[in-house]
């Protein structure tokens, strides 16, 4: 399994907004999310600059980052632009993190 761990950015008078529209993710986005092989998705938001922190974990990031190229994602981004900092094709600025500690329960 490899974790992914991103920043991403939403407009600070966007915060409410960025969270319903989270809380009713499209049915179509959620199928597309798990067909790519995504598991424990979160996104954590820090109210004092509009950083979004999320992580999920996936069994193949090749098989994941090419949800990018579906329609239902593209159509996703171009919904959540208004709110987020983006790039010229509408996808989130995102900001990778490297993992340099990982505690596995009963590893020692």
């Amino acid at each position: 399994m490899v974790r992914i761990a991103q920043l991403l950015f939403v407009k600070p008078d966007q915060y409410a907004e960025y969270q319903q529209r989270h809380a009713q993710l499209w049915p179509e986005m959620e199928a597309a999310l798990i067909a790519h092989g995504a598991r424990h998705y979160s996104i954590f938001l820090n109210p004092n600059d509009g950083q979004l922190f999320a992580y999920l974990e996936v069994a193949d990031r090749t098989q994941y980052e090419q949800i990018a190229q579906t329609a239902i994602c593209q159509k996703w981004w171009v919904y959540m632009a208004p709110l987020m900092k983006v790039n010229p094709d509408n996808s989130p600025v995102t900001v990778d993190l490297t993992e340099v500690f990982h505690l596995n329960e009963g590893s020692h």
